[in-house]
């Protein structure tokens, strides 16, 4: 009798073991900030048995590759950020946390429903209420400061896309919906996690802007066509009496890198003030790797500066490991500090100050430092993105048809 009761329990103990299954197909999350809902949609995919999943802002489709069952919980590591979303599966359900490893007291509560594609509103025939599509003149406000910015929105019904530019950099793809005639947008893509609101009178524009557990700032502006931001080459700028960079910083092996190494003599060299955390440096090097690997053997050299979030050197140069298989970057990348703006500008004292990053810094061949460009104007800003690699091959052309004096060769 006790055999028999065994073999009953044996096959009950297997199945209760088995890994839960994570449905494929589109799922709406949702982020849970401030007492508020920041939704993003992605969708899951299963091939040969591993889980893989896509973060959708607008037209990105955001890879996440390292996707793990583990009984009845799913971790989604969040691209090259250190980050993930890890939650319980509970059908079409999933319940849990939004962690950032690197800080763990910024985690936030995560939930997604399977089968919900929307954003704020389901319902896509319902009046908007207002019309918000063109550009904005406007200025951002925190408790300490204020910030100039343009606001470009495009409306289809009450589906919202856009963006807003900033001289730190942009906020991506922005997506939403006009519900009772308040804009409504978001963005997730691992590291951002951002939620605008705003109502509009007439052509003003005023709004809040919620971002981590306490972030919060208001902005504000007109409607103008002709709205534009300060000039990215004119914020950061050498001080009085400075004509070159000098660093010496390690690489990923330990190895000290300087601009006045023999790799870099005579080329023009491009220096990218970066991070392995911030989404924007993210889209800036996916072009400057795209960029390489087409003019590379014009005479051109990128080398990467990684402020990283720790001041470890096991720990960052894991990251930028991590950054450079993920996006295939082929260019060398230092490491030079942490992400702290003024230990940044500290580490390089000829710069008057770090606004951003990325902050790109262009070099002659005669190893002057020719143009800082503050911020990136990245995919997510249509034409200002256009511009922007227009603006970044003139001056790499103009570089490279300078001529080298007897004393610089």
């Amino acid at each position: 009798m006790r055999f028999l009761l065994l073999l009953a329990v044996v096959p009950l103990f297997f199945s209760c073991s088995r890994p839960a299954e994570l449905k494929t197909g589109t799922w709406r999350g949702v982020i849970h900030l401030q007492g508020k809902e920041l939704p993003f949609t992605f969708d899951i995919e299963k091939q040969g048995g591993q889980y893989k999943a896509y973060l959708n802002n607008v037209s990105e489709k955001l890879l996440l590759d390292e996707v793990f069952i583990d009984g009845d919980s799913v971790t989604m590591v969040l691209h090259i950020f250190d980050a993930a979303l890890r939650a319980k599966i509970e059908g079409n359900h999933l319940t849990g946390t939004y962690v950032k490893y690197y800080a763990p007291e910024a985690n936030l509560g995560f939930t997604a429903t399977f089968g919900d594609s929307f954003r704020f509103t389901k319902n896509v025939a319902t009046n908007p209420g207002a019309d918000f599509s063109g550009k904005y003149q406007l200025e951002f406000k925190t408790d300490e400061d204020s910030y100039p910015s343009v606001g470009v929105f495009e409306q289809d019904g009450n589906h919202l896309t856009g963006t807003f530019l900033t001289p730190m950099g942009d906020y991506r793809y922005l997506e939403g919906n006009v519900v009772d005639g308040q804009l409504m947008l978001s963005t997730f893509d691992g590291n951002h996690a951002f939620l605008f609101v705003a109502t509009k009178s007439r052509d003003s524009l005023k709004g809040d802007y919620y971002s981590g557990k306490r972030s919060h700032e208001t902005f504000g502006g007109i409607k103008n066509e002709n709205a534009v931001m300060p000039s990215p080459e004119s914020l950061t700028l050498l001080k009085e009496g400075y004509e070159k960079i000098d660093f010496s910083f390690p690489d990923m092996d330990g190895k000290k890198i300087s601009p006045a190494d023999g790799q870099f003599k005579n080329k023009v060299l491009i220096l990218q003030i970066f991070g392995t955390w911030c989404p924007n440096c993210m889209d800036e090097t996916k072009f400057l790797t795209q960029w390489y690997n087409d003019h590379h053997d014009r005479g051109v050299e990128v080398l990467g500066l990684a402020y990283e979030r720790k001041d470890d050197f096991a720990y960052a140069s894991s990251r930028i490991k991590k950054m450079k298989e993920k996006l295939g970057v082929p260019y060398q990348f230092v490491i030079a500090g942490v992400n702290d703006k003024e230990k940044a500008a500290a580490t390089l004292p000829m710069l008057n100050k770090v606004i951003a990053f990325p902050t790109t810094i262009f070099i002659g061949r005669d190893g002057k430092v020719k143009y800082i460009h503050t911020g990136f104007e990245g995919p997510g800003t249509g034409i200002y993105y256009e511009k922007f690699k227009l603006r970044f091959n003139e001056i790499v052309n103009e570089l490279l048809s300078e001529k080298l004096t007897s004393s610089n060769k």
